[in-house]
């Protein structure tokens, strides 16, 4: 009869955000939490009671934490053709995400309430192949609603200064946010900014950047002085409200760095965050009429990129994340190419680690750095790192079996989530999930089996 444990042991296990070394993590299988960590590899006949089903050594392969993508857009209920918590959750398992959070918008109704976190909530139930936890909303008129959704249990907030693209999630103005940080200034929470202001509309788009097609026509129209402009009203409001953690979201635009390190010097809490498109794409190279590399900001040109790595690498940026932002195809306007009409974001799920895996190891980038970008600081910015991000006891047993060696071709066909339009189609990556755990339960088996024989974790983490 098997034993209650489940137990992980390997020669290159990442704990949290150091080096790979030997070690042996063993949980708790009822409460799906770590209650061990031995600084060895074990064998199988020092724990003749625990079953096969709850044995896993991976030998030279890696153990990591679980990632956890604080930006991802689930957009169910409302939008469930665009995305849902099924085909949402299950990607990100292929990928070793064991915790999503998911953004306010593009559901309806959005997470601008209680109410409408609720009813969020009763979508999400038996669907979930991952955790799950929530970003409220900040929009105007709803700053009521802020402090009955911390007690609810959301992580954080997150406001637009630009239009979002959808009518029930409005942008706000400084009025709207001075409300909103009155009410949460005593509040152990985040307000979350989509950095982009336009205070110039009619010098976004210069007149010979005409043609809808052209990747370099919709650069143009959001250029990086929208997220300069945005972050210099963060960074003055912040020195007003000094004890409110605010968290810059999707940073595109290396020309606002020296802002953000001007407002981390003088000791505000400000964190920021930046995506795998903005680390590993470059406008120079998107090829004509191929609105699937749209989002919003843009990705920018091979220096800006550059500079985004300098300032992850230094630590001005704190996180990566995928801002997973799908939608059905017709408004992705594939077939005609129009870049400046289709919808702005981009699908990733199941693909970031082995995306940033690709990209850092040409930089020397070791992957307890990666770790500590994708689980440790994620879980901190979303206030869960006292049980997610890292391999320590008590906290959850999420972790990942991954070969580092292993290469794959992005086809249609590996991708998990609902619609797959992606720019990374056709792409060989290096870096292959073999298993994810989710508190000690297998939530996905490598790409051989997938999820045959699984099924849904069963419950949405608060």
């Amino acid at each position: 009869m098997s034993s209650k444990r489940a137990v992980f042991t390997g020669r290159n296990v990442v704990l949290g955000g150091g080096q790979p070394r030997p070690a042996t993590v063993i949980a708790d299988v009822e409460s799906g939490k770590i209650i061990d960590v031995l600084d060895k590899v074990s064998s199988r006949a020092e724990f003749p009671d625990v079953g096969d089903a709850h044995w896993t050594d991976a030998g030279n392969h890696y153990i990591l934490p679980g990632i956890v993508d604080a930006h991802v857009h689930l957009n169910e209920p409302g939008r469930t053709d665009w995305e849902g918590f099924w085909t949402g959750t299950r990607a990100a398992a292929s990928g070793g995400v064991t915790t999503v959070v998911d953004m306010p918008l593009n559901s309806i109704p959005p997470t601008t309430s209680v109410a409408n976190l609720e009813e969020k909530l009763k979508a999400a139930r038996g669907q979930c192949w991952t955790d799950v936890a929530f970003w409220g909303g900040v929009i105007p008129g709803n700053q009521v609603h802020l402090k009955p959704l911390v007690d609810a249990g959301v992580r954080g907030f997150k406001c637009f200064l630009i239009e979002s693209g959808v009518d029930e999630f409005p942008c706000v103005s400084e009025a709207d946010l001075r409300n909103a940080m009155d009410e949460l200034k005593e509040s152990r929470t985040v307000l979350c900014f989509h950095a982009e202001l336009e205070k110039s509309p009619a010098k976004s788009a210069p007149a010979d950047s005409t043609d809808p097609t052209l990747y370099s026509t919709f650069l143009a129209s959001r250029p990086q002085q929208l997220e300069v402009d945005a972050i210099e009203l963060i960074t003055a409001l912040h020195k007003e409200y000094p004890n409110l953690r605010l968290h810059i979201v999707h940073l595109s635009a290396a020309e606002a760095l020296p802002l953000i390190r001007a407002a981390k010097k003088s000791g505000l809490p400000l964190t920021v965050e930046t995506c795998f498109h903005y680390l590993t794409l470059s406008a120079q190279h998107i090829p004509h009429g191929r609105p699937e590399f749209k989002c919003c900001p843009p990705i920018r040109e091979d220096a800006n990129r550059e500079a985004l790595w300098e300032a992850l690498l230094d630590g001005t940026i704190d996180c990566v994340v995928s801002d997973h932002s799908p939608c059905v195809a017709s408004l992705k306007k594939m077939e005609e190419g129009d870049i400046m009409s289709a919808w702005g974001g981009i699908s990733t799920l199941g693909l970031g680690l082995s995306l940033l895996w690709t990209e850092g190891r040409k930089r020397g980038v070791s992957i307890g750095r990666i770790v500590d970008w994708l689980s440790v600081q994620t879980a901190k910015h979303a206030g869960l790192s006292d049980r997610k991000g890292q391999l320590k006891v008590g906290y959850d047993a999420d972790m990942i079996v991954w070969d580092p060696d292993a290469q794959t071709t992005v086809t249609k066909e590996s991708l998990n989530f609902k619609n797959k339009l992606t720019p990374y189609e056709g792409l060989t990556l290096s870096g292959v999930v073999q298993k994810t755990f989710v508190r000690a339960q297998l939530a996905y088996s490598g790409p051989e089996n997938g999820f045959a024989g699984l099924g849904p974790i069963g419950l949405q983490l608060l």
